[in-house]
């Protein structure tokens, strides 16, 4: 079982932007000195709910600090850069880390972003699977050129190939999908890539999710290897503490005030209205679902969910208390008191 830590660079209400990422980046160092396997970066625009507008930049400088921790985006928004860009800086994350680098990619949604980069809407409601299939070739082929809808020029090399790091594998960074709907899993099971699926999802329905993959994949011919190992990722919380109703008052007390505040700044591109989860019930749904409590109570959480779904890798947002000491402690322990009792 592979468990990371899943950071948003949080801006709790009373908090200062600077305070956020110091947090983020204190998050993914002490993941590593934790023995943890993977810290994964998410990436959000104008917005409190997460200060990072770039999760690849912010994995340059992470890997750059660490020696062996796996790091990836969670994920870079597609819609709102050239795919060429990002496989340029992907295959550059890739080959100067040594391999560390997981690029995770979504559609993001419609929110106003899609004005300011001037990508349009059509870039999140119709051209995600050409952006994909486009970033796809550039991580693999020598020599890429584009004649979709959307990306038309003519053939160039590719540079620097990612296909050339030194003393390691021949392949490039590993990819994986977002997926929130049927669609999104088809698309990432027809091109054998893991898929991400969110902290809002039950096992039932993370379950499901995985079967649906797993039926696309092997109608569009992938190999029983590439199915059974597909290496999904699961996102949840974590909050570590002796007591269980301790850990669940310390996310109740934070987390419902920063999702208030970060939900409501997003602004649709087109003013199309927009549901908000109620922050109370939204906190309580994810202490149920996730490992918050004792060691011993997360640790059988999330082996119940690696039984139910098949999923071993896990995304774990630490910093629900958003206090920095409290988060350096709560990703300690799941290292110190957790990893031991799945391992």
């Amino acid at each position: 079982m592979r468990v990371g830590t899943f950071v948003l660079a949080a801006q709790f209400p009373g908090q200062g932007q600077g305070e956020a990422l110091h947090r983020a980046v204190r998050t993914a160092e002490v993941s590593e000195e934790s023995g943890l396997d993977s810290v994964w970066l998410a990436e959000h625009h104008f917005v409190p709910y997460g200060v990072c507008p770039s999760a690849v930049t912010l994995a340059a400088l992470l890997l750059g600090r660490t020696r062996r921790i796996r790091v990836g985006t969670a994920v870079s928004v597609l819609p709102n850069v050239h795919p060429v860009a990002l496989g340029e800086q992907a295959a550059l994350l890739h080959l100067t880390s040594g391999g560390r680098f997981s690029l995770g990619v979504g559609r993001g949604g419609p929110w106003v972003d899609l004005e300011v980069f001037g990508t349009g809407l059509d870039a999140y409601e119709k051209d995600f699977p050409e952006s994909l299939e486009l970033l796809l070739r550039w991580l693999r082929d020598p020599r890429v050129a584009a004649g979709g809808d959307r990306f038309t020029f003519r053939e160039v090399p590719v540079v620097p190939r990612p296909d050339e790091l030194i003393g390691g594998s021949s392949t490039g960074p590993e990819v994986v999908v977002a997926c929130t709907s049927p669609k999104s899993v088809k698309l990432a099971a027809e091109r054998g890539l893991p898929m991400l699926l969110g902290m809002h999802c039950s096992d039932r329905e993370k379950a499901d999710m995985v079967a649906l993959w797993r039926r696309h994949a092997r109608a569009a011919g992938r190999t029983p290897e590439e199915v059974a190992c597909a290496g999904h990722v699961s996102a949840g919380v974590v909050q570590i503490e002796d007591r269980a109703a301790g850990a669940r008052e310390t996310l109740l007390k934070s987390l419902p005030g920063w999702l208030r505040q970060g939900l409501d700044a997003h602004v649709t591109v087109d003013g199309r209205p927009r549901t908000m989860r109620d922050p109370v019930a939204y906190t309580e749904l994810l202490c149920g679902l996730h490992p918050v409590g004792p060691p011993q109570v997360a640790a059988d959480r999330l082996a119940a969910t690696a039984e139910r779904t098949g999923i071993t890798r896990f995304a774990l947002l630490a910093e629900g208390s958003g206090d920095l000491a409290a988060t350096e402690e709560n990703v300690r322990r799941l290292g110190a008191d957790v990893l031991p009792l799945l391992n």
